[in-house]
């Protein structure tokens, strides 16, 4: 279905769960190459990385905490020792790290959510963007929130200004690198059934927001992987970039 991601090399940050592991399948099923990042849940990275390579994909698990410099440097390298370059990256890894009212919100709370959501979506970005082809197949794709747009739930309001970060990032690095044929875009999921929310949310909060979406149910990681390799798919959205796609079940419509 999309036969211009066949070989391309993919580095998927926070693929061990969610999203980010649904992500990286979806793209070994269409043949890409895929890295596989994790920073703590190591069992399941290896097992996102197992399934592709029993599929007959190609995948490597490489840990990495990508809000130390180091680490991030490290990450790059390894994957490109591994696949020899990088074709797109999908700047997927972040977190709420705990639902905190701001006025009870102490400044390391503050540094870990946005070191997390927004320095590693540069860090990554400022890495991997020179090494990428500049023969117009190149794509980053960040993931930001439905967040971003209503400001986040309760104790949730940092977290939805991090993801308010991403958006405006997307949109200027999709102007900054377009001389260099690279597109940049960002996916805005909604509520997604993911550990996210089972992490963060209670069973009346996630009722709520169930019954705030007019299509009637949560979203499912899967749901978001077709907006994923569209937005890499040259032949498909080759005149795509600096957008936000939402997808969150009509829950919001911008």
């Amino acid at each position: 279905m999309f036969p211009d991601i066949k070989d391309k090399v993919v580095l998927v940050t926070g693929a061990s769960t969610g999203i980010g592991a649904a992500v990286a399948k979806g793209f070994a099923r269409e043949g890409a190459r895929v890295l596989v990042h994790y920073n703590a849940s190591r069992d399941a990275a290896t097992a996102v990385a197992g399934a592709i390579t029993e599929a007959g994909g190609e995948a490597l698990a490489v840990q990495a905490d990508v809000t130390r410099p180091d680490e991030v440097a490290a990450l790059v390298a390894q994957t490109l020792e591994r696949f020899g370059r990088i074709d797109i990256l999908i700047n997927n890894a972040g977190g709420m790290l705990g639902r905190v009212v701001t006025t009870e919100m102490d400044d390391a709370h503050y540094e870990n959510v946005m070191r997390l959501n927004c320095w590693s979506v540069f860090a990554l970005t400022r890495a991997v963007a020179p090494l990428m082809a500049k023969d117009g197949g190149s794509s980053i794709i960040n993931v930001t929130s439905i967040a971003a747009r209503n400001g986040g739930g309760g104790g949730a309001i940092l977290y939805g200004a991090a993801k308010g970060f991403v958006s405006a990032f997307t949109k200027g690095m999709a102007r900054e690198l377009v001389a260099s044929k690279i597109r940049v875009n960002a996916v805005a999921p909604g509520v997604i059934d993911t550990p996210f929310h089972e992490r963060y949310s209670n069973a009346e909060q996630i009722e709520t927001m169930r019954r705030q979406v007019p299509m009637g149910r949560l979203g499912t990681s899967d749901d978001c992987v077709g907006t994923f390799l569209y937005l890499a798919s040259g032949t498909l959205s080759g005149y795509v970039t600096g957008q936000v796609i939402e997808v969150n079940g009509g829950q919001l419509m911008p």
